[in-house]
């Protein structure tokens, strides 16, 4: 009786972790697939500050929240315009207990 009790709140937390993680996955998946966006934009002639300003304007559609346009990191390398961003995320969990999550999007892969 006691294993099933152990196994259950195993199995409640991993739940827990996972749904409250949820939000930043889609977040960073949005992140990522407009970092893909503004490096085909820069490859197309746009400048770094429309970059950005391109940045604020579809982090508002997909509710990004966790990243700014001042936070991007963009450069020409051989051509072709690299845009990235580092930044981390903190999920709350219970109490005092947070998730603390880092994340990396890059334009490099496309």
């Amino acid at each position: 009786l006691i294993s099933v009790l152990i196994v259950g709140a195993v199995a409640a937390m991993a739940i827990l972790v996972g749904f409250r993680s949820v939000p930043a996955v889609t977040e960073y998946m949005a992140v990522q697939r407009i970092v893909g966006a503004l490096a085909q934009e820069g490859d197309d002639g746009a400048s770094v500050s429309q970059i950005r300003s391109s940045f604020g304007r579809r982090a508002g559609v997909d509710n990004v929240t966790s990243v700014q346009g001042a936070d991007l990191f963009i450069e020409k390398v051989s051509g072709r315009t690299l845009v990235e961003v580092e930044y981390e995320r903190r999920v709350p969990l219970f109490a005092n207990v947070s998730l603390v999550i880092d994340f990396h999007a890059t334009s490099e892969g496309r």
